[in-house]
């Protein structure tokens, strides 16, 4: 123990964190912040559409058609505006998810132990620190217990130090690098032992902030969704350009009007140019994490999001995970005979005080693990006011539980100062061997603990020892101890578990339980909730007999893996590989890091979980519980399918207006689209894909259907087949209404009721695709308020432009009759109608 007493310290008062955090700011490095108005100005200004735009108006304002020049230029600023809007939404889900992924610090203010966000740290705090933890900021040590930290960030070193306490809290900081000194440095990673720590330097002051370059911000790899859409985008974007080029000329030579047809050309190229995809693909997945986020996920690799929707198996712990993580002791065992603890305040009988007592003893005073809190709990409640209750005794030393033996002990002085008593808990194999018990005892401790097991409960051995006052050993074997007896624990199943198991089951999704636990434990567990095959189980020796093909084979369908270490979750997850399922594996310790990162979704938690896990996760379960994976596939299936409708419709609409641009170029008749209607229609187009389709609910069978092939395109055949009988239907009946106008109105009033047209389809458009397979008016009853808002604020738009004569000169519309308009909306009804058709029609007709 260190000359502080690590009891004694209080850490800071409200007060105080406040006025260092005002004095110093926050512990963090200086980042790239939020977007800036001009950076968002460029970035509008290097859009292609953007471009296109200004085109048209500097061609308008050459022909000397001032007010269409002006309206074009006017859309500039609502381009902006929109862009503005989108940037804005964006931002604040990333700075929200940028939040909760702050590294965490355990601190003690005011007396108590608490975590904090990383950045809250402050000059002076006290912060505590466990093997899997990020040191937040460099501080100078006041505790430790085999205490080593890897300091490879500063130094390159990739040995861990060893590290020892001072002895004067106010001591100065050194440099890292070389074992046995009493300092920690901010970024470094604890590798094992414990310690505890006085902050002197935060943010740019620590050693990793003068280093600066070695944190910098790292962008992120491109997703296959964003590769798939990039392409698209390329392929139209080259189209466009071809056939622009091909129109002016065409124009010219036809027409001999150059400046009519550059019009022509550049709207050609607005009505194909898709440039929605990349900036939907961007806000569906940003706020597609920032939505997990409020059900307690974090995202901490947003491609992740992607795959959600793709996961065949999800490997879960047992405890915390699938249960509450709340120990309680259930039964009590001394010698022959077994006490059952009921919640009922029942006496416990002399013979069993020995057992709690020294449960007791071997745990921390204050204890944080579920078990030792649980041994507390009940020795509280049970020996209250009897001479088993040592609060006047003085902690010596503890020796902590290592790979080699699970088995910790405290060594205690008494009251009277006579010989220390030293009592210790673990493993029951680790006690009994601690005990030196023979092969007749450690027969009858064996049915015992199978007794208890295989009601699913922990088993834990306790066991006492003496020792006359000298030199401690240095390891727990040197001491004589006599066995005592075992406690059965239990942690109940989450209340929502079985059900969560069963939504799996019906989405196609198979659930695996890992443990360290016994196996009667897990199958017990597993009975509980609902797992398959709940009677067969492997264990990990067994595990470690088998070949990766021969346990590629076992786990076919196995869902129980019980006495596992986290090394052997990397086999499970390169098995599964092999049996080409998509594995969603969670974990949250150090060692379970390289199967977090082998997994196609690492699952961390958040909670119990190290940050090194954290750090090799795709998402962070931040209440560790199971139904948060669960509720995280389900959105995540739900961002998919949304983001799948939302591109539908953008390449839907784009082929009438690319085909009402191209089509009176060929045939010779007056332009139907100028760069105006289209600017209108992008109008529509962008809200309805990042407002509507991204609020859209997810379809009820959403969690009942198979999940999809990770290497799913998101333009298959089918797909691009169904865009292409909307977006033709849509042509069609556009040019058809046109048409049969045009026979007896003026050119104008044709081209202002095919607009119209084209509106109301699009309108059905978005309507339709908010479902592959609900008919339009049952999604009508659903509410999603950016979906009124569209829709009505484009109908009273589109009912100004056909009456305000100011409006219709600029859109180049002529007067039209109400039985006009009637035909124009029934066009579009007929459009929307067989766009519904084609949601009966079973999928292998299609």
């Amino acid at each position: 123990m260190s000359a502080i007493s690590f009891e004694k310290l209080t850490g800071l008062t409200q007060g105080e964190v406040t006025a260092r955090r005002e004095r110093d700011g926050y512990n963090e490095l200086p980042t790239q912040g939020k977007r800036r108005f001009f950076d968002i100005l460029i970035g509008v200004l290097k859009e292609p559409m953007f471009l296109l735009l200004i085109a048209c108006g500097v061609l308008y304002l050459l022909s000397g058609e001032f007010q269409e020049a002006a309206m074009l230029l006017g859309f500039v600023f609502i381009i902006i505006g929109i862009t503005f809007y989108q940037e804005q939404k964006t931002e604040r889900a990333l700075e929200a998810l940028k939040d909760l992924s702050s590294p965490r610090a355990f601190v003690i203010r005011n007396g108590e132990k608490t975590r904090i966000p990383g950045r809250e740290v402050v000059c002076d705090d006290v912060i505590l620190l466990a093997e899997g933890d990020r040191v937040p900021a460099d501080c100078v040590l006041v505790h430790a217990l085999n205490f080593s930290v890897d300091e490879s960030l500063l130094t390159g070193e990739s040995v861990p130090v060893r590290k020892s306490f001072a002895q004067d809290a106010d001591a100065a900081l050194g440099k890292p690098g070389g074992d046995d000194l009493a300092f920690a440095f901010s970024g470094t990673l604890v590798v094992s032992g414990q310690a505890a720590g006085i902050v002197k330097a935060i943010g740019t002051r620590t050693e990793l902030g003068k280093i600066g370059k070695a944190l910098q911000t790292l962008k992120e790899e491109r997703t296959p969704l964003q590769v798939q859409t990039g392409k698209v985008v390329r392929a139209f974007a080259l189209c466009g350009g071809i056939l622009c080029a091909l129109v002016i000329v065409v124009y010219w030579l036809t027409r001999g009007k150059l400046l009519e047809g550059f019009l022509a050309g550049l709207s050609l190229a607005m009505a194909m140019l898709p440039e929605e995809f990349p900036v939907v693909l961007t806000v569906f997945l940003a706020l597609g994490a920032w939505r997990i986020s409020k059900y307690r996920v974090l995202t901490r690799r947003v491609p992740a999001v992607e795959t959600l929707g793709s996961a065949t198996v999800l490997c879960v712990d047992k405890t915390g995970t699938l249960t509450m993580n709340k120990m309680t002791v259930s039964d009590i065992v001394a010698g022959d005979q077994i006490f059952g603890v009921g919640s009922v305040n029942i006496a416990l009988p002399e013979a069993f005080h020995e057992v709690v007592e020294y449960a007791m003893l071997a745990s921390p005073v204050d204890p944080f693990d579920p078990m030792e809190k649980a041994m507390k709990e009940l020795g509280e409640r049970m020996l209250a006011k009897t001479e088993h209750i040592h609060a006047s005794w003085t902690l010596q030393r503890e020796y902590p539980l290592n790979k080699e033996l699970l088995a910790m002990s405290r060594v205690w002085t008494s009251a009277s100062g006579n010989d220390l008593v030293i009592a210790a808990k673990g493993a029951p194999e680790a006690i009994a061997d601690l005990c030196h018990l023979n092969a007749a005892r450690l027969q009858e401790l064996r049915e015992k603990i199978d007794f208890l097991s295989n009601q699913g409960k922990r088993v834990i051995g306790v066991a006492r020892a003496r020792y006359a006052k000298a030199d401690l050993p240095e390891k727990q074997h040197d001491f004589q101890f006599d066995f005592v007896g075992l406690l059965g624990l239990e942690d109940p199943v989450r209340p929502n578990v079985a059900g969560a198991i069963a939504e799996c089951y019906a989405a196609g999704i198979r659930t695996i339980m890992i443990t360290g636990d016994y196996p009667g434990t897990a199958m017990s567990i597993a009975a509980q909730i609902g797992l398959k095959n709940a009677d067969r189980h492997l264990t990990g020796p067994e595990l470690e007999s088998l070949t990766d093909e021969q346990l590629a084979h076992r786990i076919k369908d196995l869902n129980v893996f019980a006495r596992m270490v986290p090394e052997q979750k990397l086999r499970i997850v390169k098995a599964l590989k092999i049996n080409r399922e998509i594995v969603a594996m969670t974990g949250d310790g150090v060692n379970d890091a390289p199967a977090l990162k082998a997994a196609h979704i690492g699952v961390a938690m958040g909670g119990r979980g190290t940050d090194v896990a954290r750090e090799a996760s795709s998402l962070v379960l931040l209440d560790d519980d199971f139904n948060s994976i669960v509720t995280a596939v389900r959105i995540g299936r739900r961002i998919y399918d949304n983001l799948k409708k939302a591109m539908m419709f953008i390449l839907s609409v784009h082929i009438p207006i690319a085909g009402l641009s191209l089509i009176p170029v060929l045939f010779k008749w007056p332009l139907i689209l100028f760069p105006v209607h289209i600017v209108f229609l992008e109008l529509i187009i962008d809200p309805a894909c990042t407002l509507i389709f991204e609020a859209d609910h997810e379809d009820r069978d959403v969690m009942k259907r198979k999940p999809r092939a990770i290497d799913a395109q998101l333009f298959d055949l089918a797909t691009v087949l169904k865009c292409f009988f909307q977006g033709g239907l849509t042509l069609v009946v556009t040019i058809a209404i046109y048409l049969f106008i045009r026979h007896d109105h003026s050119t104008e009033a044709a081209r202002g009721l095919a607009f119209l047209t084209l509106v109301v389809c699009n309108m059905g458009m978005i309507l339709s695709n908010r479902s592959l397979t609900r008919s339009g008016l049952s999604i009508l009853r659903e509410k999603n308020a950016a979906f009124k808002w569209v829709m009505t604020g484009t109908a009273a738009l589109i009912c100004l432009i056909l009456t305000v004569p100011f409006l219709k000169e600029l859109f180049r519309f002529g007067a039209v009759s109400l039985t006009d308009l009637f035909l124009a909306l029934a066009g579009g009804l007929v459009a929307i109608v067989l766009m519904e058709l084609l949601k009966v029609v079973p999928p292998g007709k299609k």
